[in-house]
């Protein structure tokens, strides 16, 4: 994803409807430099010198959820892992498969062609189309060791 400037995000963001803050901000340059999807405590963890509070943090992933800047996702743990809605310039395109580790539960995005879904018959008419949710699960080459 393309670094923006504080004036490119206030732009984006008021287009959306939303003020453009402090806050916001950080939450979206976060995301940005991210190179997984992740929680918001792993969001608030990296914003804990900023100052802002917990709260604020989870209102702003949710906001820019819900314009679609951001994607909020369940890998099936219960845990809401947030990334930005990728432009394909980065590993954060529109939807692309997870791979969750089943011990330590790290999640990371799998590159293009790790998981091939091509229609044949007798699957869901869903099924190459962006209108799905991959994910793989199994134990990551730490935990495999």
């Amino acid at each position: 994803m393309v670094e923006k400037d504080a004036n490119a995000l206030k732009s984006l963001f008021h287009s959306l409807g939303l003020r453009s803050t402090g806050a916001r901000i950080a939450v979206y340059r976060i995301l940005a430099e991210a190179e997984r999807p992740l929680t918001h405590a792993e969001v608030s963890t990296e914003l804990q010198e900023s100052g802002f509070d917990h709260a604020t943090i989870f209102r702003n992933l949710n906001d820019l959820a819900t314009v679609g800047v951001v994607v909020r996702t369940d890998l099936g743990d219960h845990v809401w892992r947030f990334e930005l809605r990728g432009d394909g310039t980065k590993s954060h395109r529109e939807q692309h498969p997870h791979f969750l580790c089943t011990d330590c539960g790290s999640v990371s995005c799998l590159p293009d062609g790790a998981v091939s879904l091509k229609k044949v018959r007798g699957t869901p008419k869903a099924i190459g189309t962006n209108k799905v949710v991959v994910q793989v699960q199994g134990l990551c080459d730490e935990c495999r060791t």
